[in-house]
């Protein structure tokens, strides 16, 4: 459904240009444990759980905003955790992660977004149908991300 980032740019400078953040990463975008992501270090000593979590939600926004025309985007992009392998092959250890996506149109966003602002706290606002079409408008996948793990273990 959305495109895999194909840029031939090494991903610290895609990310570095899309984000305006140095992180130090090598490899790829992790579609693939030979397309893994690698953590050359740990960023100020985060949790690495938490460090994967932030590189998988800049990839997904890459994938699903930044790169699409602006009226295909996806704002409200959040990722959660579903499951996590690590793997260990030729010297290498690889943390395999599976994340749920959820999003919506950005242009649907910004609407329940207002009709929020707008109704809460009025008697006529059905808060019980504007979070059922919330839901209803949210597109949910689930994503794997591969990371090479082995400078920072």
């Amino acid at each position: 459904m959305f495109t895999p980032i194909s840029s031939k740019n090494p991903i610290m400078e895609v990310i570095h240009s899309a984000f305006d953040t140095k992180l130090p990463l090598g490899g790829s975008w992790g579609y693939t444990k030979n397309e893994a992501t690698v953590m050359e270090s740990n960023l100020n000593n985060l949790p690495i759980e938490q460090y994967e979590h932030m590189i998988a939600s800049m990839r997904a926004h890459l994938e699903m905003n930044l790169t699409l025309p602006e009226e295909q985007r996806y704002g409200s992009i959040n990722l959660n955790e579903k499951t996590r392998e690590q793997i260990q092959e030729n010297k290498k250890i690889y943390d395999k992660v599976l994340y749920e996506v959820s999003a919506m149109k950005e242009n649907d966003y910004i609407h329940f977004i207002n009709e929020y602002k707008e109704g809460y706290g009025k008697e006529d606002f059905n808060m019980e149908d504007h979070f059922r079409r919330r839901k209803e408008a949210t597109l949910v996948r689930l994503v794997e991300h591969w990371f090479d793990i082995s400078k920072i273990v």
